[in-house]
Parts: structure tokens; C-alpha cells; sequence
């Protein structure tokens, strides 16, 4: 019977350890390509250097953070009232320390080749043309998207198999595994909006200073915050991006494995049929193993080829991986657990996930209407360029919430409760090759600046210019991906929260009703900090800029460097300050909601989070990806071109798109899989009585 539980885990923590070995292959290989232009070497060396100061100081800041919850969680194990309490005591603090090391280094790791795989892709632009430079871009984005399978699976069959070796009872690792993912959620928290407040408030400094006021191309050496805009690119959608999607795996695994503790059919086969039980608990672990190796296949394939269209590369990549997936759950569903009903919840995730990938690219690329409409409604000016991206983002949601609603009903008819938290798995067992395609994107832009800077042939910028074209497409995507796997996610951890809660969600009850009116409006007060924050960064990037044109005018005419380093200071200095508060609202909001409206309110404040949260995010997501794209068809010569009226109405939807697909939008998924994973923590100290449990909770220390 132990090797039932002991074998798959062991397979999985080795296909785990795979994927982090070929992590290491393609580091070095990418790290190894001669980056033989020294303008290009020293253009690249700022942006590393920038972007690892950053990161350093970001996680400097973070760490008092988590020691400082890893001590909570471990008091709180002493109290006798919680003893046995899922998600507390030193054991889950110590899995909450690993949670956020193995975050952090998915981030890290990937901003590191990030930062090299730009100059390469560049160079591979000018000596191989296209092929080069997409297998170039593509290896740097599979090294974060790998990391982030091999971390995060790593972390979490391996506290799994090493819990049960320990202690016997397969029950104890998952109560555990909560701190795990409580872990991955605070450093993404953090990470993302830390990042998307550098990498926006330089973007737009630099948009409007630069395109709108010099009439300068973007990217130009001759803009100040030049530099500071392609750190931001590394800092926000790639390292910010690696711990978020590091989250958002281990969440979906571990909503799956909360959910077989919860089920009372699925919790009953630990007595009747214990065996079955297990393979039902080990499903989910198994499949994302095999998605692992799916994810590794498919990058070799595609790197072994040539390849002329970027997007064809890129869409293979992700069919041979969702491809391999859907075969192993029908395999595991039938030959393993003997239910073909599990097979059909996870080829609806996986399917979801694609159909929801389509929609926002439906939305956001030039090759559909939507984005020519913005393109054409620039040419009577800025405003009409914003209410046209603003219709485009809100129209864009029905079609993702009826994929959603379709995915839900699918999976809870076959599988119920626990066909959610699969369905969930399953729109993230391809995850590796999902992130490698979207920070491929990234690397891209940053190519495209240092071959602008560098003075590289105008055909290099021409190629650069086409991956990063196909990369707004592919982030628009990955923030789907993000989006769908959020929703499903926190769904199924709501569902744990009240099960293990023993509350009813009634709208008879006062304190749901207050609880759904506060969690529908966090979202909305979260993106207006974030927003806030990048608007005023931004502000001061923007007066930085004008103060160098206007001391020293010789930087426009190219005689003179520009400081760089001062608008790298600005974006650093206010990301880390404008961090603080957003996050501390997501934490502190569902402990104050369950201690003040009791259980059954801080249920309803997760429902109204929920949905508020999903509409926002697809919103702002598939708005922002729709105003950059529409910017960049018109530079393609459309409408006019750069320069035109059109072109300047559009830098300013850009501009207003960018804290929204790239600073809050990203954000909406962290916050409502943090307050829900918060919550499963807490739920021991809750009652229904609102006010009543912090008093039992006071008589209880003394």
C-alpha cells in the first residue's frame, strides 16, 4: 500500500528534478552565445545590472515580510484551541520559508537569462535572421516557464513525500502544503506589483517624454528612460511573471488535494477502499509530473527547427504539449483511477484554457477587427482612441466569462466539487510551455530596444519588431491562462473554506450580504492604489526626463549621453515605497473580514472578490493588449503612420493601457487566490458569530 503513495511521488519529484537539470542546459546554452558588439554588451549590461538591483532590494524588503508571517504561523501552532489546524504550526511555517524561497528563485532564475537572452536574440537577429533570434528568445522565455513548473513541483511532491515518510498519514502533508502555496502567494504578491509599478512607470515616462514631446522613436539612446523601460520589461513581466504563475500552480494542485480531504464521497474511500482513495489524492500530482516532461518535449521540438513565423512556432509548442497532456489523462483517468469521468474535467481545463487564449487574442491582435477599430477611431483623436479601447476590454469579457461558466458546468457534472479543482490542474498542467511563450515576449521588446540603441541594421529592428509584435499577443494569452486558472482555482478553495468552515452562504444572512460589498470593492481600491502608483512614478519620470532635455539640449542632438541611471533610481526607489500598502490590503482584508463578520462574511467577501476581480482583470488585460497593438499597426504604416495624429492619439491609449494589462490587471489573480489560500489558514479561529471569535481567541492564549 505504501509504495501506492510512495512511488508516484518519487516519480514526479524526479520529473520535477528533470526539468530544473534542463532549466540548467538552457542557461547555459543561451549564456554561452558570443555577444561579440560591445555596444550591445555594455546597452546590455544596464539592463542586467538595473534589473538584479532592483530585484535584490525588492527581496531585501519582502524578507521581514515573511519571516514575520512564518513566526505567526508558528505561535499560533502553540495555542491549544488550534492545535492540529491546517495550515499552522512550525511545520507549515517552514513549508511557508520554502513556499517563498522557491518563488523567489523561479523569478530570479528567469530574470537572469532574461537579461542575457536580449543582446543574443539581437545579434542572432543580425547573423541568423528569424530563426536565430526566435530560438534564441524562445530558450530564455523556457527557462522561466520550466523553473516554474520544476520549482514549483518540486516543492510540492516533495514536502508531500517527505511529510509522509515522517508522520504515516497522507492527511498531514496537504494541511501542511498550505503554508507551501501561502508561501508562493506572498512573494507573487509582492513581486508582481513591485514590478509592475517599475516597469509601467518607466514605460509611460518614457512614452510620453520621448514619442509625444521629442517626436523620438521608441527605444531612441538619446531618451533617459530608455533604460529604465527595459529593466521594467524584465522586472515586471518576467520576474514578477515567474513567481505569479509559480503561485497559480501550486494553488491548482493544491486546491485539487484539499478538495479529496473535503469531499465526503472521496474522503470515505480512505476507509472503504483505501487504495483508490490514494490514486484519486495523486491524480493531480501525477498528471502535472507528466505535463512537466510534456513541457520539456515540446521545447526541444521546437527549438530544433528553423522556424520563419514566430507564431506558428509558438502556437506548435503549445499544441504538442497540450496534445501530450490530454493523452496522459486519458490514460491516468482510465488505467489508474478507473473513472473516465476525471479525463473529461481536465481536457475541459485544458480546452478552456486554449478557447480562452483565443478570445484574447481575438481581442487584442492586429489581425482582428477590434484592434483596427481602435487604430481608426485614433484618427479623430486621443479621446475617441480611450472610449473605443475601454469598449473593446469590456465587450471582451463576455465571451471569457461564458468559456469560464462553460468549464464549470462541464467539470462539476462529471466530477463535482473535486472536477473544479481538476479542471483547474488541467488549464495549468501545460504551464511550462504557456510561460515559456509568454516571456518570449519580453526578451523580444528588450532585443528590439538594444538593437534601436546599438544602431544594429534597420532589418534587425524589423525582425525584433515581429517577435515582439507576436509577443503582445502571446502575453495577452498568458494573462488569460492566469485569469481562467484563477477563477477555478479560487473557486474550489471557496468551496474548502465554507466546507471546512461549516457555514451556509445565504443571502438571508446580513453579514454575506456586507461581506460581498466589501470583497467586490477591494479589487476596485487595489488597482486604484497600483494605478495611482504607476501615474505617480510616472510623474516624476516625466520631470526627470524634461529636466535633462532642458539642462543639457545636446542629449537630443546626440552629442551627449543621457543619465540613465538617475531614471533607474526613480522607478526603483518608487515601486518599492508604492508596493507596501496594495499588499498589505490583501493580507490584512480577510483576517479583519473574519474576525469582525465572522465566517460566513469573510465567505461572501471571497464570492464578491471573486467575481468583481475576474470582470476587472479580463477588462483591463485584453483592453491594455488592444490600445498597444492598435499603437503598433498604426506604426506599421497604417492610419498615417509614426508621427500622425493617430499615432499620438494612440501612445496615449498605450499609455493608459499599460498599469492596466501590466501593474493591476496581472494583480487581480494574485489577490484573490492570497485572500482565499488566507482564509483556509484562519478558518480555524473563525465562528459565525463575527465578534465572538477574537474574544475566544484572546481567552484561549491565557
Amino acid at each position: 500500500m505504501e509504495m501506492q503513495i510512495y512511488l508516484p511521488l518519487i516519480l514526479v519529484v524526479f520529473a520535477a528534478i528533470i526539468t530544473l537539470g534542463y532549466v540548467f542546459v538552457l542557461f547555459r546554452r543561451v549564456s554561452r552565445i558570443a555577444v561579440n558588439d560591445k555596444r550591445v554588451g555594455d546597452i546590455s549590461k544596464h539592463i542586467h545590472d538595473g534589473a538584479m538591483t532592483f530585484l535584490i532590494r525588492e527581496y531585501k524588503l519582502i524578507i521581514p515580510f515573511v519571516l514575520g508571517i512564518g513566526i505567526v504561523l508558528t505561535v499560533l501552532g502553540f495555542i491549544p484551541a488550534l492545535e492540529g489546524a491546517e495550515g499552522i504550526g512550525w511545520k507549515s511555517a517552514i513549508c511557508f520559508v520554502i513556499g517563498s524561497l522557491f518563488s523567489a528563485a523561479a523569478g530570479w532564475i528567469g530574470m537572469s537569462i532574461a537579461t542575457k537572452a536580449n543582446a543574443r536574440t539581437a545579434l542572432k537577429a543580425r547573423d541568423d535572421g528569424m530563426s536565430g533570434a526566435l530560438n534564441t528568445a524562445f530558450s530564455g522565455g523556457a527557462v522561466l516557464g520550466l523553473s516554474v513548473v520544476g520549482f514549483g513541483l518540486l516543492g510540492l511532491a516533495g514536502i508531500t513525500l517527505v511529510a509522509y515518510l515522517i508522520t504515516g498519514d497522507i492527511k498531514a502533508p496537504i494541511q501542511i502544503l498550505t503554508g507551501y502555496s501561502l508561501g508562493c502567494s506572498m512573494i507573487a504578491l509582492f513581486a508582481r506589483v513591485g514590478g509592475g509599478i517599475y516597469t509601467k512607470a518607466a514605460d509611460v515616462g518614457a512614452d510620453l517624454v520621448g514619442k509625444l514631446e521629442a517626436g523620438i522613436p521608441e527605444d531612441d539612446p538619446r531618451n533617459p528612460a530608455t533604460i529604465a523601460d527595459n529593466v521594467g520589461d524584465n522586472v515586471g513581466d518576467v520576474a514578477g511573471m515567474g513567481s505569479d504563475l509559480t503561485e497559480s500552480y501550486v494553488g491548482s494542485i493544491l486546491s485539487a488535494l484539499t478538495m479529496v480531504l473535503l469531499s465526503p464521497d472521496l474522503l470515505a474511500l480512505n476507509s472503504t477502499n483505501p487504495s483508490l482513495f490514494f490514486k484519486y489524492l495523486l491524480f493531480p500530482v501525477l498528471l502535472c509530473g507528466i505535463g512537466a516532461i510534456a513541457s520539456i518535449i515540446s521545447v526541444i521540438i521546437v527549438r530544433a527547427k528553423k522556424w520563419a513565423d514566430p507564431h506558428k512556432a509558438l502556437n506548435i509548442a503549445t499544441y504538442i504539449a497540450t496534445g501530450i497532456v490530454i493523452a496522459a489523462s486519458i490514460t491516468l483517468s482510465l488505467a489508474y483511477v478507473g473513472n473516465w469521468k476525471l479525463m473529461i474535467c481536465v481536457i475541459a481545463g485544458l480546452l478552456a484554457g486554449v478557447g480562452i487564449g483565443f478570445i484574447a487574442e481575438l481581442y487584442t491582435s492586429d489581425a482582428f477587427s477590434s484592434v483596427k477599430r481602435i487604430a481608426k477611431e485614433s484618427t479623430t483623436g486621443h479621446g475617441t482612441n480611450i472610449i473605443s479601447g475601454i469598449g473593446v476590454g469590456m465587450k471582451s469579457t463576455w465571451l471569457t466569462i461564458a468559456c469560464l461558466g462553460a468549464v464549470i458546468a462541464i467539470s462539476y457534472f462529471f466530477g463535482g466539487e473535486y472536477g473544479i479543482a481538476l479542471a483547474a490542474v488541467g488549464m495549468l498542467s501545460t504551464v511550462g510551455v504557456t510561460v515559456s511563450v509568454d516571456a518570449y515576449g519580453p526578451i523580444a521588446d528588450n532585443a528590439g530596444g538594444i538593437a534601436e540603441m546599438a544602431e544594429l541594421p534597420h532589418e534587425v529592428r524589423g525582425i525584433t519588431d515581429k517577435l515582439d509584435s507576436v509577443g503582445n499577443t502571446t502575453a495577452a494569452i498568458g494573462k488569460g491562462f492566469c485569469i481562467g486558472s484563477a477563477t477555478l482555482t479560487s473557486l474550489s478553495f471557496i468551496i474548502s473554506f465554507v466546507k471546512a468552515a461549516g457555514v451556509t452562504i445565504s443571502l438571508d444572512d446580513p453579514k454575506v450580504l456586507i461581506g460581498m460589498l466589501v470583497g467586490a470593492m477591494l479589487p476596485y481600491l487595489f488597482s486604484a492604489l497600483t494605478i495611482g502608483s504607476v501615474g505617480r512614478a510616472a510623474n516624476k519620470m516625466v520631470d526627470e526626463v524634461r529636466s535633462q532635455y532642458e539642462a543639457h539640449p545636446e542629449i537630443l542632438e546626440g552629442k551627449m549621453a543621457p543619465d540613465y541611471n538617475k531614471c533607474i533610481d526613480i522607478s526603483t526607489k518608487a515601486s518599492l515605497r508604492e508596493m507596501i500598502v496594495p499588499g498589505i490590503i490583501v493580507l490584512v482584508s480577510p483576517i479583519v473580514a473574519g474576525f469582525v463578520l465572522g465566517a460566513s462574511g469573510l465567505g461572501g467577501l471571497l464570492i464578491g472578490g471573486l467575481v468583481s476581480a475576474i470582470m476587472l482583470a479580463v477588462f483591463m488585460a485584453n483592453a491594455g493588449g488592444a490600445w498597444d497593438n492598435a499603437k503598433k499597426y498604426i506604426e506599421s504604416g497604417k492610419f498615417g503612420g509614426k508621427g500622425s495624429d493617430a499615432h499620438k492619439a494612440a501612445i496615449t491609449g498605450d499609455t493608459v493601457g499599460d498599469p492596466f494589462k501590466d501593474t493591476a490587471g496581472p494583480a487581480m489573480d494574485i489577490l484573490i487566490k492570497l485572500m482565499s489560500v488566507i482564509s483556509l489558514v484562519i478558518v480555524p479561529i473563525l465562528s459565525t458569530d463575527g465578534f465572538k471569535c477574537l474574544w475566544d481567541l484572546i481567552v484561549s492564549l491565557f
